[in-house]
């Protein structure tokens, strides 16, 4: 299983702001009701972080109406330990 962060951005308005949290509220999923704002810092997107298979299924978790502009990120842990490793195998130079 991986890890993914999901962000889900939304305008800026206050009615904006209170139409995305109702919505992920009320789908209930205990990824959404856990979600972190950024509202109140005028960053007006939700973080959520799953263990989930794959980028879609994470995507999935997102309401419908927020899918196409929420950005998922699969994420990593690294220590002193994989320090003599080829950490980041994805870089050309």
């Amino acid at each position: 299983m991986s890890r993914f962060l999901i962000e889900a951005p939304h305008e800026g308005t206050k009615l904006a702001c209170e139409r995305a949290v109702k919505t992920f509220l009320k789908t209930g999923s205990h990824f959404m009701t856990n979600a972190d704002w950024g509202c109140s810092d005028g960053e007006h997107k939700a973080w959520i972080v799953v263990d989930l298979n794959t980028k879609d299924e994470a995507l999935l978790v997102v309401p419908q109406e927020y899918r196409k502009s929420a950005k998922i990120v699969q994420l990593e842990k690294f220590s002193l330990d994989d320090e003599d490793k080829s950490l980041f195998t994805h870089h050309d130079d």
